[in-house]
């Protein structure tokens, strides 16, 4: 009898979909905690573990452990990234972008341990990274893993994955609302009831296991601060101006960095080392600097022991940045990080090395909105405030700037500081900041990577399926095309035998010269009054016609026809943009539609891909041999 009960119950439970789907957000977020609990005391262990028996090991070195530890914690994650887990390089948040909008959320399980172990090596070694980036791909991965075990469908693995996302945030920074409006702002870009309430069960449940083992104090002490005068609301707006900018120039550095390093033909195991080389140098070289600014040596942590006095541009910079909220740091050291920080993330994670990127914008932010602090109070005494108010505020500009993710910025700020006092001013700076910045450079530092790929990050259902197919899997290979200097006698026959009303015109040399369509040759018709036999080809075709490359995304082929009203499209090579390989119309495109969805089924009942190559050189291959 109690059997029959008991099973009746669980029958009962499993029918009610939304209690499973709430249960499996507590275990992802629980998880997630324990992971973050995990990560952060496996950060500190290796760095009080590098940079103290460094410094018994060889006294004799002083602080050129700062280029030696580096490159050694590089030389251990460079090899799990490229041997293990590839989806683990750089700041993670992209690559769960990509999974959702790719495979229904699916992302391999390896991913997690491999990130765990390569960003605690690099961020503890002293790279410039955050642990935010590798907690939100962890707990995402989590989720993941479990909407796979359970064989759920793509909106509820992506549910999890949202699920793991926001508890990462909110066991990293104490900060579980702003993991909630980061899941749903920046992963899904979108808001409904039914995820939103998963994500913030999970969210809690994360920040119930952290705060047990770190404790439920603020990431931050800082004093209360208030706006000293109305107008001071003005100067708040400014520095989301400066925000804006230096959320660009960091979105910039950052890119470059990434593209040249992938451009360079060396071992991709070795990259991070390379890049952990030029950090220690620039780490060496940092403190030096006092000699030519009016900063003091005891401020550039120019002394011993080294584990008191690892540079400013080392790791999240954490510790340093709770004095500047406070207002204890000078104009001229503040002013140098905002240029030094961003460089050295540029070379960590742009070596191809792990961590992430939040700790490094909030870092960069408050060293802004400390400098424009200092000037404000010397400018105008009687309307800025202190120092530290502005240092607040400029980390949720410069993240919102970056992410755009403006009310995430909000909130983690506010629940970073543990401070109501200064949301008029953190909603104006971060507004002004993700807006000018949106207007100047519309890809953010999480989906510039993706945009690299081919990949345009939308809520948009077709719009995800019509990204999965290559130009080149529904491009016909074929086409028909006719030569420059034949007669517009034979383009009249060529029309009338084919039924086409557009063709490639080609050179003699097998080059392409451009695009001919009946409009056009109706358009010169028109007012043409001589023979038809002197009349070439040339004359009538479009030159230098609008092209596609055979590795893009069907979507950007949609992209370039839809503005001119294309009917076709010719798709060129990379390599020479005049050698033609085939042509992609719009009948192409309905059967693209066909063969994403095709490609989306076979794709999620197989393990996903490793990961997208960006170089479109490489080779690229299918689930199925192409038509």
């Amino acid at each position: 009898m109690l059997k029959r009960l008991f099973s009746s119950f669980i029958t009962r439970l499993l029918s009610q979909e939304s209690m499973i789907l709430a249960a499996m957000a507590i275990l992802v977020g629980a998880c997630t905690g324990l992971a973050a609990v995990g990560f952060i005391r496996l950060i500190a262990f290796i760095q009080n573990f590098s940079y103290t028996g460094a410094e018994s090991f060889l006294p004799e070195l002083g602080r050129l452990w700062f280029i030696i530890v580096p490159v050694l914690g590089a030389l251990v994650s460079g090899p799990i990234i490229a041997y293990f887990a590839m989806e683990a390089k750089g700041h993670g948040v992209p690559e769960v972008m990509q999974a959702l909008v790719m495979r229904g959320g699916r992302i391999r399980p390896r991913v997690a341990i491999a990130k765990v172990i390569a960003s605690a090596f690099c961020i503890g070694s002293g790279g410039s990274a955050g642990r935010e980036g590798p907690i939100v791909q962890v707990g995402s991965t989590l989720g993941s893993a479990i909407g796979q075990w359970f064989h759920l469908s793509d909106e509820r693995i992506k549910n999890l994955v949202a699920c793991g996302a926001a508890a990462g945030i909110a066991a990293t920074f104490n900060a579980p609302i702003a993991g909630v409006v980061f899941a749903t702002e920046v992963l899904l870009n979108e808001f409904r009831v039914t995820v939103f309430g998963n994500v913030l069960i999970a969210a809690v449940s994360s920040s119930i296991v952290s705060q047990y083992f770190l404790g439920v104090r603020p990431a931050f002490d800082v004093p209360s601060y208030v706006m000293s005068s109305p107008w001071e609301i003005l100067l708040f707006a400014v520095l989301g101006v400066f925000a804006a900018l230096v959320g660009i120039f960091f979105i910039w550095l950052l890119n470059a960095f990434e593209n040249l390093f992938d451009a360079w033909r060396f071992p991709l195991a070795l990259k991070p080392a390379v890049g952990a080389v030029l950090l220690g140098c620039l780490a060496f070289v940092y403190p030096h600097l006092a000699g030519i600014l009016p900063v003091s040596g005891q401020e550039m942590r120019l002394g011993a022991p080294l584990i008191d006095n690892i540079p400013h541009v080392f790791g999240s910079g954490f510790s340093f940045l709770e004095r500047v909220l406070q207002g204890n740091a000078s104009f001229w050291l503040l002013a140098l990080l905002i240029l030094l920080k961003p460089l050295a993330t540029s070379l960590t994670l742009g070596s191809g090395n792990s961590g992430g990127v939040f700790a490094p914008s909030l870092f960069t932010g408050a060293m802004l909105g400390g400098a424009f602090g200092n000037s404000a109070v010397a400018m105008f005494p009687k309307i800025a405030g202190a120092p530290g108010a502005y240092a607040l505020v400029g980390m949720a500009a410069l993240f919102a700037a970056a992410a755009r993710a403006p009310l995430t910025s909000i909130l983690i700020v506010f629940e970073m500081s543990n401070d109501y006092h200064l949301i008029l001013p953190l909603m104006t700076a971060s507004m002004v900041a993700s807006s000018l910045a949106h207007l100047l450079h519309p890809e953010s530092i999480y989906t510039i990577k993706l945009v690299k790929r081919g990949i345009q990050f939308d809520q948009g259902r077709d719009r995800d399926v019509m990204q999965g197919v290559r130009v080149e899997e529904v491009m016909n290979k074929r086409p028909v095309f006719v030569h420059a200097n034949d007669s517009v006698v034979d383009l009249f026959a060529t029309f009338q035998e084919t039924h086409l009303l557009g063709f490639p015109v080609m050179t003699d040399h097998k080059k392409l010269f451009g695009v001919v369509t009946l409009q056009d040759l109706e358009r010169v018709l028109s007012g043409y009054e001589g023979s038809l036999q002197d009349l070439m080809i040339r004359d009538v075709a479009s030159p230098f016609p609008v092209t596609v490359f055979p590795d893009e995304p069907v979507w950007a082929a949609i992209q370039k026809m839809t503005p001119r009203d294309f009917a076709r499209l010719p798709v060129v090579s990379r390599h020479d943009e005049k050698w033609l390989l085939g042509l992609i119309s719009r009948s192409d495109i309905l059967r693209a539609y066909e063969v994403g969805i095709v490609q989306k089924r076979h794709v999620l009942t197989t393990e996903p891909v490793k990961n997208e190559p960006t170089d479109p050189k490489q080779k690229r291959t299918y689930p199925f041999p192409l038509a």
